[in-house]
């Protein structure tokens, strides 16, 4: 009997031992091979490289984890004691055993080896449905997160896209500054030649300097400004420190794009959207959750059955240990039902009503929003379209009023000032043209996250590959 409860301690301690080791891949961004990046290009680094996505990933596996743990309640319990004391006995209770000791003819020791040992099985049959409200609700719960995935890949992917278009309008201003910086250098060399050779007055060279030295300072902080921005990015695509590489450049901003609208309404976009959204769906099975919630509140107003069984083993005072004639058996059906608790369980009852209730109209909140997100970013889609036709229009415009007085001052006919004025007049105009079409691309990304086919149009081109 020994070596039969060796075994079984020995099997025990051999199943304790054995650990679930799962090797955690720290994803590594490598864009040394990466001149110029696209905002595609970004969002799949950032979906590969964000440390959240990862943390978000360990939130899935936690509860696939649980659903494991609801699933091992429906299994017997088996429980393994065992224990050796040596114990002294008071003198009093010393001279009880020795009178006691020579009636029986034996001897009795004041010190004494008590050894016991123990197998005991408990499977619940029956407890008020608890474990299969507990198994749905851990079910629930996986799908849940899965979807908190999604949603947090969907979130990324948006502000990835905000964060490098806002970036590539700042690139595009810098290279708007580095041409407005040329134009008054070429005016400048102009200027000063025609003062050397006295064809020309020395206001207009202070004034081109002054005009250059403008143009240098909007460079300057337009280059601050990129640099910032760079930095914002390099933190979503889970850059170490931060920094974004000096080597590379973003994509340049296309200022000939097409701009198309919408062809779906707003019901259809709103329609697909609830369908598609993935923090739609983690609010349905949040509902779903609670209703479980509920049915595990419930459970407490059940009857509670069990069977159990043990084989027990006792022995005082024999040195060789436990034998096979210490042991005794004992198996039988247990049932219990609480009847009154202080009313505690219709409290846990109401509990999880009022949960089911706040989920039910949570999710219909959230349906609500979707549908005025869609709307919204409608309407700015529309305007931004309508701002870049326009700014394209302007461009040319002024793109020719400016040539015009470049050469009207460079053959006498007009002042300085009207060229500056012309000058700034396109300078300003390209920086709207930019920020119009940057606000169109954004209202665009903004458009495909409310209706949850951002992350479709980010694998799109890695399949077309």
């Amino acid at each position: 009997m020994q070596r039969i409860l060796i075994g079984i301690l020995s099997l025990f301690c051999c199943l304790g031992s054995i650990t679930h080791a799962a090797e955690e891949k720290k994803a590594v961004v490598d864009l040394s091979q990466i001149k110029v990046l696209n905002l595609q290009t970004a969002q799949s680094l950032a979906l590969a490289g964000n440390p959240n996505m990862v943390a978000a990933q360990a939130r899935v596996e936690q509860a696939k984890a649980r659903i494991q743990q609801v699933a091992g309640t429906w299994w017997p319990s088996l429980d393994l004691t065992g224990s050796a004391v040596r114990q002294r006995l008071s003198n009093t209770s010393f001279q009880s055993n020795q009178v006691l000791s020579q009636f029986a003819g034996v001897s009795a020791d004041q010190t004494i080896d008590i050894y016991t040992a123990g197998v005991q099985a408990t499977w619940v049959l029956f407890d008020g449905f608890a474990r299969t409200f507990k198994g749905q609700k851990a079910d629930y719960d996986e799908q849940s997160t899965a979807a908190a995935l999604i949603d947090s890949r969907r979130l990324l992917v948006t502000s990835v896209a905000e964060a490098f278009l806002n970036a590539q309008l700042a690139q595009t201003n810098v290279d708007i500054a580095r041409a407005d910086e040329a134009f008054y250098i070429r005016q400048l060399e102009d200027a000063q030649n025609r003062f050397n050779v006295g064809a020309g007055p020395w206001g207009d060279v202070l004034n081109i300097k002054v005009q250059l030295n403008s143009a240098k300072t909007s460079l300057m902080r337009y280059r601050r400004e990129f640099e910032a921005a760079g930095y914002g990015l390099a933190a979503l695509l889970g850059l170490a420190d931060a920094e974004f590489p000096i080597h590379m450049r973003l994509e340049t901003l296309d200022k000939e794009s097409v701009t198309t609208g919408v062809q779906k309404s707003p019901e259809t976009l709103i329609k697909e959207a609830l369908t598609a959204r993935p923090d739609v769906r983690r609010l349905e099975m949040v509902v779903k959750q609670a209703e479980a919630a509920t049915g595990i509140a419930k459970a407490p107003f059940y009857p509670k059955v069990q069977i159990a069984g043990a084989v027990q083993g006792s022995n005082e005072g024999q040195t060789e240990g436990l034998s096979g004639n210490d042991f005794g058996n004992s198996v039988g059906v247990n049932m219990s039902w609480n009847l009154y608790a202080g009313s505690s369980d219709k409290a846990r009852l109401l509990e999880a009503e009022q949960a089911k209730r706040e989920a039910t109209y949570s999710l219909a909140g959230l349906r609500n929003t979707v549908a005025a997100e869609i709307r919204q970013d409608l309407a700015l889609l529309a305007s931004a379209q309508e701002q870049v036709r326009l700014q394209r229009e302007t461009v040319k415009l002024v793109q020719e009023n400016r040539d015009l007085a470049k050469n009207e001052y460079d053959a006498g006919e007009s002042a300085l000032v009207r060229l500056n004025e012309a000058q700034r007049d396109l300078t300003t105009t390209h920086g709207r043209l930019a920020q119009a079409l940057v606000s169109y691309h954004l209202a665009t990304q903004r458009l495909l996250s409310a209706t949850g086919q951002n992350l479709a149009a980010v694998d799109r081109p890695a399949k077309e590959k």
